[in-house]
């Protein structure tokens, strides 16, 4: 196994991290320092070494506002970071400018590729307005996955909560995928929150504000990750 991997399987890093790690000359394989492309079976010794004290992970739900980018802004745009109180963590995934709702934010790069990578399928929920009144078979459509050009969405599970808004639930995370699938089936988007992501809720968090993610609920979210503190 590479030495990225075996690292990324023993949850230090991701295996992008982990080659940051070794490239920090931090990696030993018996003893020996390891070297990007090195290979380790099950005899061999493995050790990482941090020098000084290792950072506590932290992980926030953040109420993302319309009008703020998740990050890599441009012009006069301002990101997450130029607005939140927390230094030294990252957003997991996207929220576009004119979308608001939940955002996780870590140091923990182990959960990037865990979230995130298509071979996982984790849920998250948004809560959909759109300007005109849905057709009646919208829900039917959507739940059966929408061509929106390059490819199909997979299938997914809409709620009609009014003649203009529903709810829907996404394993997938394709640029603008909402936006796109309404606009296929002609309907147009006038307000898009993202209210839940796998087991950790925005429930009454205001917008800008955040709040730790900590106790029972971050030891699902990490279990569902297959993680552990």
């Amino acid at each position: 196994m590479r030495i990225n991997k075996y690292l990324a399987s023993k949850q230090y890093s991701t295996r992008k991290g982990a080659d940051e790690i070794i490239k920090e000359k931090k990696v030993f394989i018996n003893g020996r320092l390891a070297v990007l492309g090195d290979k380790v079976g099950a005899t061999d010794n493995v050790e990482v070494r941090f020098r000084g004290k290792i950072k506590p992970r932290l992980y926030f739900a953040y109420n993302k506002p319309r009008g703020i980018v998740t990050h890599s802004a441009e012009d006069k745009d301002k990101e997450i970071k130029d607005v939140l109180p927390v230094k030294d963590v990252f957003p997991i995934g996207r929220l576009d400018k004119d979308s608001h709702g939940l955002i996780i934010l870590t140091n923990d790069g182990r959960i990037t590729e865990r979230l995130l990578g298509p071979e996982y399928a984790h849920e998250k929920e948004y809560k959909v307005k759109t300007k005109n009144k849905l057709r009646s078979s919208f829900k039917e459509k959507m739940e059966r996955g929408v061509d929106i050009g390059e490819t199909k969405t997979a299938p997914c599970k809409v709620e009609i909560l009014s003649s203009d808004v529903f709810k829907i639930i996404l394993t997938e995370g394709k640029k603008h995928q909402i936006r796109r699938m309404c606009e296929a089936l002609f309907q147009e988007v006038e307000d898009l929150e993202r209210i839940r992501v796998m087991n950790i809720k925005l429930h009454n968090l205001k917008t800008g504000k955040h709040r730790a993610i900590a106790g029972p609920e971050l030891v699902t979210f990490l279990r569902l990750l297959g993680l552990t503190e």
